[in-house]
């Protein structure tokens, strides 16, 4: 079953229903995104050659146009391949290269990026362009069949070690992970409304799926991403908002409401991923904004759709264990399986940190083109994640850190996540991130760096760490940052702290 049915089913039930909104501004109804992906399909596979299974790229911002274009693709029975609008022009040539993308449908703001990076010779069709309006007035093509085993959707992971590489999403993938965002993380209702505020390239797009499966609003905030005060003013026109958010998308969206003291009462569901949230920063947002959050672990081999910790969970303070599920990541979704593992691949017993794997409809079939990366990360019908975590008896999943994060320092383990738990404890540190050091004696040591108020002493810090952890886990160098480093999902990506040390000792 192509994806693209879950659209052209809405666009039937839900024909005058508002679809897309630009702030609080409606744009087009069901029926009309309906008729302008199908028209779009029909203009890329008359007129641009697009058969199935072809790749076509979008390399835009977020803007209305984002969604018509992910389910145009799909519907003419293509291969999306969403890039990350921040990526250089010479990353991106390296995505359409690889991808073999046909087409690429651009924002125009980056249209002379992606003729830089090749896309004119692949055929480029420009957002808001008198081509693309031609486009999607068009008369329109029915959905192309598909086999829930085609691909439909290529994601370029963050390429932190080494090339980026495609992640095959097939339409059983999207449409399992779809029934889990209603089984796991939060139903649907009428008027209800998903603000994209994190990219829609990424996880906060894949979302689109069961918003337009129930009939529910895409709204596009006027600043195309994430800004505090935007998000509170939607809240109170649009009304019902869900949205996915990173972890520091979160922290300073509590932050402002704090500093405010906005009405959140139009904030349905706030759905956090995609990198730690800490103990602390956990308890403010309950306490600020509410019962109103669930969270949810994947990565693009599986997803959104590993674990989810939802907000009856959250709201448990009853619950003996409240304070260690509150920081885990939650239990299995509905579809999947997951395991922590030995480097053997065998079962850990409950408590012990492995790797953790799953399996599941969910699951990729491999890597485009990248036979050796598929077969090192798919095993035994698992899917190797990467990260390490523990299940507790009850199934519930903590995660330590990503296998390659992890420091070993005299031959122990010393989980990053540990010591950032406990340096966060300090009323005055705003934020922080632990890597390891290379270190003649040691192997490896950890340094912490540190966003913090003016007056946080090294010593402080050390005693702070003395006082919950172990000693040989505690950092043996703070280093004091204006900011840290952070991508396009609001990620700390932990490659570019560790050559900011290895410039140092070059240096």
């Amino acid at each position: 079953m192509n994806i693209a049915n879950l659209l052209r089913r809405s666009a039937l039930l839900h024909a005058h229903q508002p679809a897309v909104l630009q702030g609080s501004d409606v744009l087009w109804s069901y029926g009309d995104l309906g008729a302008r992906a199908a028209a779009l399909a029909a203009y890329l596979h008359t007129q641009c050659g697009v058969a199935p299974g072809d790749r076509v790229a979008i390399y835009a911002a977020n803007a209305p146009e984002y969604l018509e274009a992910l389910h145009a693709i799909v519907w003419a029975g293509a291969v999306s391949v969403p890039v990350n609008y921040k990526l250089h022009a010479k990353e991106l040539a390296y995505v359409l290269a690889d991808s073999g993308a046909r087409v690429v449908l651009a924002s125009q703001a980056l249209a002379p990026a992606a003729r830089e990076a090749g896309a004119a010779d692949a055929g480029l069709l420009v957002f808001g362009s008198e081509a693309y309006r031609a486009a999607v007035t068009r008369a329109p093509m029915d959905v192309c069949d598909r086999a829930p085993e085609d691909v439909a959707s290529l994601f370029y992971t963050s390429g932190t070690t080494g090339r980026p590489k495609g992640v095959m999403q097939t339409h059983r993938n999207l449409l399992a992970m779809t029934a889990c965002y209603f089984t796991d993380v939060d139903d649907v209702l009428p008027g209800d409304a998903m603000v994209y505020a994190a990219p829609m390239s990424h996880g906060a797009g894949l979302y689109n799926y069961a918003q337009v499966l129930r009939g529910g609003r895409h709204v596009v905030p006027l600043s195309g991403g994430f800004e505090s005060a935007e998000l509170v003013q939607l809240a109170a026109s649009v009304g019902q908002l869900t949205l996915f958010a990173a972890p520091t998308m979160v922290h300073r969206l509590v932050d402002h409401v704090r500093a405010t003291g906005a009405d959140v009462s139009g904030f349905k569901t706030i759905v956090y991923g995609g990198g730690p949230m800490y103990a602390d920063d956990l308890r403010n947002a309950l306490a600020v904004i509410g019962n109103r959050f669930v969270q949810i672990y994947g990565q693009g081999e599986s997803p959104m759709t590993i674990t989810a910790l939802s907000r009856a969970q959250l709201a448990d303070r009853n619950q003996p264990r409240w304070a260690e599920r509150m920081v885990s990541v939650g239990v299995a979704q509905s579809l999947v399986e997951v395991r922590v593992v030995d480097a053997a691949g065998q079962p850990m017993p409950a408590g012990e940190t492995g790797e953790v794997v799953v399996r599941g409809d969910t699951v990729m079939p491999g890597y485009w083109n990248n036979p050796e990366a598929t077969a090192q990360t798919l095993r035994d019908g698992w899917l190797y994640t990467g990260d390490m975590g523990a299940l507790d008896a009850d199934g519930f999943l903590t995660l330590k850190d990503r296998s390659k994060d992890v420091i070993i320092s005299g031959g122990s383990n010393i989980y990053p996540r540990e010591v950032e738990e406990v340096l966060l404890l300090h009323p005055q540190v705003r934020e922080v991130a632990v890597v390891g050091q290379l270190d003649a004696e040691w192997g490896e040591v950890p340094v912490a760096f540190v966003v913090a108020e003016e007056g946080v002493s090294p010593d402080a810090l050390d005693a702070l760490c003395l006082a919950h952890i172990a000693r040989f886990k505690r950092p043996r160098l703070y280093r004091f940052v204006q900011a840290l480093p952070k991508n396009s999902y609001g990620k700390v990506p932990k490659t570019a702290l560790r050559e900011m040390l290895s410039a140092d000792r070059t240096g």
